[in-house]
């Protein structure tokens, strides 16, 4: 698979509608990853042998810019006997048929959770056999929950609304932690880019300092204008401070947040309160504010897409 390849892989993909521009966001997948590194990745998350829980846990590990939507829907589509596609719409599908431990947010869907939800499917799937339905494929079953169990029709209120039976947060373990930090991190870059900002990950914005998301722009006589965004979900906070403050070496840098939840985020406050330099520029955000964020601007950019007022591959 060539560049053009991937794009026309991706691009077709239901959770791509939401983007405008899918070249720019295509490009910026294969950039951050490296297209040999995709390209493995992407082999063996759909054609690998090991049990789905770890290729789903690796896919999401080693690979930057794309989330469970866009995963499941690749696998889907490839097996559609074996794996479920998840969205929001799932979510409020199996939410209202009282389905228990349904993923609220992003980075609680391990490989494990997967794992269930795809036998979740798969009993409904036998259900919708017994009612002599034709196709139960998992497929088939996404288009069920969409065309059956939509009853709550306004989207952008689900992050105000909670499942019944939801996987409690358990933000201690290794493993959630890094699904919580590039989950966040990943959605930060998300909110920039449908804010009109050139977003990245991963960024070096000045010596010694290599931040996990910026926001840049260009405004007229002022030059770049960079806003920096620390996930802190584990670690020194020491170290984040340092770090925060070392990027305003960086004339550039107009804005330094630290996004954590709410415990860290007052240890970081009492921290941050005794370095003059950074107490008063640093700002403070809670990741679960910032997951309902993008999910609502999720829901907008994908209304204003279906409009189509925007050529596709502008």
């Amino acid at each position: 698979m060539d560049r053009e390849d991937i794009y026309e892989y991706i691009s077709k993909l239901w959770a791509m509608l939401i983007w405008g521009n899918k070249h720019y966001v295509i490009d910026k997948v294969i950039n951050e990853n490296g297209i040999d590194n995709f390209r493995k990745h992407l082999a063996d998350l759909v054609w690998g042998h090991n049990e789905i829980e770890e290729r789903w846990d690796i896919f999401r590990t080693e690979i930057k810019g794309m989330g469970p939507a866009m995963i499941s829907e690749i696998l889907c589509k490839t097996h559609p006997n074996e794996y479920m596609l998840w969205s929001r719409r799932v979510f409020v599908g199996l939410n209202y048929i009282e389905v228990d431990n349904l993923p609220r947010y992003d980075y609680q869907l391990t490989g494990k959770v997967y794992k269930y939800l795809c036998d979740i499917a798969k009993s409904i799937g036998k259900e919708l056999k017994k009612v002599d339905f034709e196709d139960t494929t998992l497929l088939s079953v996404d288009y069920f929950i969409w065309e059956e169990l939509q009853i709550e029709k306004n989207l952008s209120k689900i992050s105000t609304k909670h499942a019944g039976k939801k996987i409690e947060k358990e933000i201690e373990h290794p493993e959630q932690m890094k699904f919580i930090h590039d989950d966040i991190r990943d959605k930060i870059k998300d909110i920039g880019l449908w804010l009109g900002f050139d977003a990245n990950i991963e960024q070096k914005v000045s010596d010694g300092s290599r931040v996990d998301t910026i926001w840049e722009a260009t405004i007229g006589n002022m030059g770049r204008v960079i806003y920096v965004f620390e996930v802190q979900t584990k670690g020194s906070i020491d170290s984040l401070i340092l770090n925060l403050l070392k990027s305003l070496n960086n004339p550039a840098v107009q804005g330094v947040i630290a996004v954590s939840d709410k415990t860290q985020l007052e240890r970081i406050k009492n921290h941050a309160s005794d370095v003059k330099d950074l107490r008063d520029k640093l700002k403070y955000w809670d990741y679960e504010e910032i997951s309902k964020v993008h999910e609502s601007l999720e829901y907008v950019n994908s209304i204003i897409n279906n409009l189509g007022l925007v050529p596709q591959g502008f």
